[in-house]
């Protein structure tokens, strides 16, 4: 099995493409924010001090407080792969992640985005 360079990138170095992506199309840090919670089950300042520690992909949800089991609900394609698809887990779950902050910019609506 390859092992991804993704996975140890720290989430801190990505997170300005996240929060760029989602403000280009008039979202907020807020909403960036509370998506990657709802996720990982980080609360705001845990969240930031992962941040701080630039914590890599894999640590970091390796390490996340609790993963939101809604996730499984998440479906669709991310750069033309499909992420209920994915087999490796670690990769589903960054995936997950990406997903998410597409359906942001995309202008759709928060409860949906968090599956409520």
């Amino acid at each position: 099995m390859t092992r991804h360079r993704i996975y140890s990138m720290s989430v801190a170095s990505v997170y300005p493409h996240y929060l760029a992506k989602a403000e280009k199309k008039g979202r907020t840090k807020a909403e960036v924010d509370e998506i990657i919670r709802w996720l990982t089950g980080h609360s705001q300042a845990s969240l930031e001090d992962e941040l701080a520690k630039k914590t890599c992909f894999e640590d970091f949800f390796a390490q996340a407080p609790e993963m939101n089991p809604a996730r499984s609900l998440i479906t669709g394609t991310v750069c033309g792969v499909r992420v209920e698809e994915v087999e490796e887990p670690l990769m589903r779950e960054i995936r997950y992640l990406d997903k998410l902050i597409d359906e942001l910019a995309k202008g759709r609506p928060m409860e949906k985005i968090l599956r409520a």
